[in-house]
């Protein structure tokens, strides 16, 4: 089943306005695109258009958490970015409760083109001291997870992308900064999250069929990474792979690495981007462009894992 990360984001914040009255959102001009226009339409007077301007948009927000609301701002991931000096400076460092949500992630905003299409963000997000990060794999898991956060105290950025979500759970039992199992296997381990977890299963079956049993973990929390079970799944194995619709600088491969190298060392073969976006093809086209589709991650196995 093929679902909207941004209806389920759009739908999720109405239910939890509908029981969090100090729930706030906040939008740049985009809410039709991000589905927050949900929100205004059960709540006018709780939500707020800045206009295309992210970085005021992010400053609000931090004077509403400073005001005792817990504010939910929500851009495009690409132009969200724009507000970084703010999210670092206001939000980041004052460890504000404001909730920064990004649409259209990835490669997910194909029809604008490479300027709209966004890899580098959860490198940009992670590094910030007191930031959580969150990629969910599905609409049930955005679900589950938007709740979560705003439950959460202190600064949370939620990475969603458009359109494409192919369902992973029924009824997940998620835990932000608490990896999900998946798959159980010794041969190799798939580490996965955003639509990346969907692909680590059909590269698993394939791996199956070939003699190879691969274990696959949905790390929806690339900050604070799950190290626990990072090392308990990564013990029986000698190759741990991660895939992500994103940089493979700075983002889930790269905390994944940084955890192992330190205290389990294994070969890493880290699956995502190298490069900025490009041209305005088919969502599916461009994964498959950049190696992120399940059989181009097995072509790649079995081209480093002889």
């Amino acid at each position: 089943m093929i679902e909207s990360f941004r209806e389920a984001f759009g739908r999720t914040l109405v239910e939890i306005g509908r029981e969090e009255l100090k729930l706030v959102v906040l939008d740049a001009d985009v809410k039709s695109s991000t589905r927050t226009s949900y929100f205004e339409k059960a709540f006018p007077n709780r939500f707020f258009q800045v206009g295309i301007s992210e970085q005021d948009m992010v400053s609000t927000a931090a004077g509403f958490a400073i005001a005792g609301k817990i504010p939910v701002a929500s851009a495009f991931a690409s132009f969200l970015m724009r507000a970084w000096e703010q999210i670092r400076n206001t939000v980041a460092r004052d460890n504000l409760n404001v909730k920064l949500v990004s649409t259209h992630s990835g490669f997910s905003d194909y029809l604008d083109g490479s300027s709209h299409q966004c890899l580098e963000d959860v490198a940009l997000m992670r590094v910030l001291p007191n930031m959580r990060v969150i990629v969910p794999a599905d609409a049930p898991s955005v679900e589950v997870l938007l709740r979560e956060a705003v439950k959460l105290e202190g600064p949370v950025y939620m990475r969603l992308g458009r359109d494409y979500a192919p369902r992973v759970y029924e009824r997940p039992k998620l835990k932000i900064g608490k990896a999900s199992i998946l798959r159980k296997g010794n041969d190799v381990l798939l580490i996965a999250n955003g639509v990346m977890v969907s692909v680590a299963l059909k590269v698993a079956d394939t791996l199956e069929d070939k003699g190879m049993r691969a274990a696959v973990a949905d790390f929806h929390t690339v900050k604070p990474l799950d190290e626990e079970t990072l090392l308990r799944m990564a013990s029986p194995v000698d190759v741990v792979v991660t895939l992500e619709e994103h940089s493979i600088y700075g983002g889930l491969g790269g905390a994944v690495a940084e955890v192992l190298s330190e205290r389990m060392p294994r070969r890493v073969i880290r699956i995502g981007t190298t490069q900025f976006g490009r041209s305005s093809r088919d969502y599916l086209s461009l994964l498959d462009r950049y190696g992120l589709t399940a059989e181009k991650v097995v072509r790649r196995l079995e081209e480093v894992v002889a």
